[in-house]
């Protein structure tokens, strides 16, 4: 299949300039608005938002971000000072993950299988 659906998370957000500064200057996203709807997109990741005024939306809402290109993420986000950023380590149910918040409380967690993390230079 060489157009395959995909999910894309709408997430909440209480301040839709906020958002798409926070997506760009920290993250590296290019975003969109239109009115109370906004999209954020970098190479094959992409998120939309809806403009929420109840603190309770953005602050229950997360997004799993998976993939070869995660640990260069975290290196780059590490580089970038991004704040928040949780140290990228091996979970229990076996994927290497980190996360973070955006600034409204929307959890993004990113993950891979721990072997796509290997320098295969190493090997």
């Amino acid at each position: 299949m060489t157009n395959p659906a995909r999910c894309i998370p709408i997430l909440a957000s209480l301040d839709l300039a906020e958002t798409l500064a926070f997506y760009g200057d920290h993250l590296g996203f290019q975003g969109e608005r239109w009115g109370d709807y906004a999209i954020v997109r970098r190479d094959a990741m992409e998120m939309h938002f809806w403009l929420a005024r109840d603190r309770i939306h953005p602050e229950h809402t997360a997004c799993y971000i998976r993939g070869g290109q995660v640990p260069a993420l975290h290196a780059e986000f590490a580089a970038r000072g991004v704040p928040g950023l949780s140290p990228f380590e091996v979970k229990p149910w076996d994927m290497k993950e980190f996360h973070l918040h955006d600034p409204h409380g929307n959890l993004l967690r990113f993950g891979c299988a721990p072997q796509e993390t290997e320098d295969p230079a190493a090997a």
